[in-house]
Parts: C-alpha cells; sequence; structure tokens
C-alpha cells in the first residue's frame, strides 16, 4: 500500500522564496502544521513558534545555527540554537520518544517528571546515571542543570502560565513545544521535521513523517466511506467539571477523520473545555460510543465506573456495553501516538467501523470496559 501512496505524497516540501530583515530566504512550506513557520537561509535557519492562543502574535522566534559557524554581528530578536544539539533535557514523555526515534536518544542528557516517563530506554538511562533524573517538572534541579550546561531545554507551553519561572534566568535555551497545540493529528506529527532539523536529523524526519502521512490518509480514505457514522463521547468528570476536547482540537478532528460524529465538534476551542456534567449527559446522553483515558494500576470496569459516578450508568454506551478505554498506565499511548497518529487512527476505525477491522487485529491502545 505504501509502495501504491507515497510517490503521490511528496509534494507537502515545495518551497517558495520570501524575504526578510536577514536577506533573502526560502521557505520551508508544512503541509498541515499552522503553529510553526521556518526559513532556510545560507548560514542558518530561523524557526517561528506561533502562540497558540493568539495568532497574531509570535511566541518566539529561534536561529539555528551550526556549530562552529560564526554568528554575524546584526541583532535578532530571537533565540540562538547551535545545531545538531548534542545535549539537551526534556521535559516531556513524548518528546523522549520521538528525538530516541530521530536515532538522537545519546543527545538526551536530562529529564524532569521521570515518574511520568514511561519508557524503558530513559528509565534504565537514569538508573545508570548516563541520563539525570532533574526532578518535578514545575521545580527543577537548576544547579544540576548549569552544571550540565545543555544547549537546550524542551518544555511545553501553557496558556496564562507566566513563563517557565526560574529556569528562564540560566541562559539556556528552551524550546517552545507547542506541537500539542495544533488543530490536527498531522499537523502535530509534522513537528517532527523541526525536531529533525534541531538534532541533526533531517532526512530521517522527513522519511518517518512520509510513511505516517501515507498510512494516515489510506486509512481516513477507508473510514469515511463507512455509513453510519456513529456518534462518540470522550472524557470522563473530574472534579466538578467535565473537560472535554474542543471542536476545533485534534481529537475531534481525529473522531472525524475515523468517520465517527463527535457530540461537539461545532464547539469554536481548541483545547479542553471544562462543561458540567449535566450540559455532557444533555448532549451525549445517546451517543454509541464513549471513550476516555485513565491511569490505574488495575483496568477499569463498568462497577468501577458506577461507583465513582453513579449517573455515568444512564449513559446509552454505558447501558449497551460501548464503552472503550485506554489505561495510560500499562498503555505506551502518550509516548507512541503524538507523532504517529496512524496508529490512534487505526484504533479508532476498528472501534468505530468493526466491519473494517482485518481478521485477526485486535485493539493496540484501547480496550472494551469489562463487566
Amino acid at each position: 500500500l505504501l509502495s501504491l501512496f507515497l510517490p503521490f505524497l511528496f509534494t507537502n516540501c515545495s518551497k517558495q522564496k520570501t524575504d526578510s530583515n536577514e536577506g533573502t530566504g526560502t521557505e520551508i512550506k508544512f503541509t498541515y502544521a499552522k503553529q510553526i513557520k521556518a526559513f532556510k537561509y545560507p548560514d542558518f535557519t530561523k524557526v517561528e513558534v506561533l502562540n497558540p492562543w493568539d495568532s497574531s502574535k509570535t511566541l518566539q522566534t529561534y536561529y539555528l545555527i551550526p556549530q562552529g559557524r560564526e554568528m554575524k554581528e546584526e541583532k535578532r530578536q530571537g533565540t540562538v540554537i547551535r545545531t545538531p544539539i548534542t545535549k539537551s533535557v526534556i521535559y516531556a514523555s513524548v518528546h523522549c520518544a520521538l528525538i530516541s526515534e530521530l536515532n538522537a536518544y545519546d543527545a538526551i542528557a536530562g529529564v524532569c517528571d521521570l515518574k511520568h516517563i514511561h519508557l524503558e530506554s530513559i528509565q534504565e538511562g537514569c538508573r545508570t546515571g548516563k541520563i539525570a533524573d532533574l526532578g518535578d517538572g514545575m521545580n527543577p534541579d537548576i544547579e544540576q542543570i548549569i552544571d550540565m550546561r545543555p544547549e537546550a531545554m524542551f518544555i511545553s507551553p501553557c496558556e496564562n502560565s507566566g513563563g517557565h519561572g526560574r529556569i528562564e534566568k540560566i541562559g539556556i535555551p528552551i524550546f517552545e513545544c507547542a506541537d500539542y497545540m495544533e488543530n490536527t493529528a498531522l499537523g502535530r506529527a509534522e513537528w517532527i521535521k523541526i525536531y529533525g532539523m534541531m538534532f541533526g536529523r533531517e532526512r530521517e524526519a522527513d522519511s518517518i513523517f512520509k510513511r505516517v502521512e501515507a498510512v494516515y490518509l489510506f486509512l481516513h480514505g477507508k473510514a469515511i466511506a463507512c455509513q453510519p457514522h456513529p456518534s462518540v463521547i470522550y472524557g470522563l468528570k473530574s472534579g466538578s467539571a467535565w473537560y472535554v476536547p474542543g471542536g476545533k482540537c485534534f481529537i475531534s478532528q481525529m473522531f472525524a477523520d475515523a468517520g465517527a460524529n463527535y457530540i461537539f465538534q461545532d464547539d469554536k476551542h481548541n483545547g479542553s473545555v471544562p462543561l458540567s456534567f449535566e450540559t455532557v449527559f444533555e448532549k451525549g446522553c445517546d451517543a454509541d460510543i464513549w471513550l476516555f483515558m485513565y491511569n490505574r494500576k488495575k483496568d477499569m470496569t463498568y462497577k468501577d465506573l458506577r461507583e465513582e459516578h453513579a449517573p455515568y450508568s444512564q449513559f446509552r454506551a454505558f447501558k449497551k456495553k460501548q464503552i472503550y478505554a485506554c489505561n495510560t498506565g500499562n498503555i505506551p499511548f502518550y509516548e507512541e501516538t503524538p507523532f504517529h497518529p496512524e496508529l490512534y487512527l487505526q484504533d479508532l476505525i476498528n472501534i468505530f467501523h468493526p466491519e473494517l477491522r482485518p481478521k485477526d487485529y485486535g485493539l493496540q491502545y484501547f480496550s472494551k470496559l469489562a463487566e
């Protein structure tokens, strides 16, 4: 299948000329990613990460300059990152997995929030001292980071967070990993090209993305042609609110790509939206399928769900036993799927349209809730 589809999908790297105050550069065109721009110049690459919460602003500008190359004297409004990066600090498990897939594992010198990283290679690296455990991402060991002298740190930005605290004042470049705010799955996956540039793995990154894109589009084509499209609700109540994916969120788009009707697909938010239980129930009580993520040592059951919140049992999907869940405590969902959305899409299609499921092919991430 890949041999049939790949030749028609190589146009996403088309480029065009653009002028800037640094001279004439070549814009690197992204097919799906909307939160990032990049321009190639003879001596460097300029990368602009757009503000996900205010499209009129730029969150940060970076200049990727090869190691050993002299910097010109002109002033630049941005952060310099020397490439290829050989020593980095990574905050999120998903980026540890991505960098490892790019064959740049040796460039991971330190990590934060180790308890949330389920990659055995990272855990083993911390046990042997090859990788430094820098503690809680909200309060990392700054002295140890200064002693390490990493070339860059990779941190995901949050709305209204006020920045990254003291870590911003120690002079180490911070790359804002805003990939998670893309409103399509392929848009987020396309950020692999930027990470490839920074770690000297540009060819590997382009090759990986082309394969991801080809399989994703092929699966989408099969799913969208299937009728009928089931309705779906997502998530669980947390405290007093039920946080649902906004209609412009990549999860909402993936449901559509997998041939389903998400109950909040008309919402205009890109990100999670807090709603009352009553609002979700009114909109989704008759939904065909219910999906959610959770983190437990033991897999959740219908009994657990009812004990957690008795009104859950009033949903049609509960009564018809059409609930599928992913236990991220045992399943590497967050490590594998953000930059490989074709794997997530395959699971969704197998749930929404089981008639398309290959014989003897089970679900990879989700499983049907047990009694």
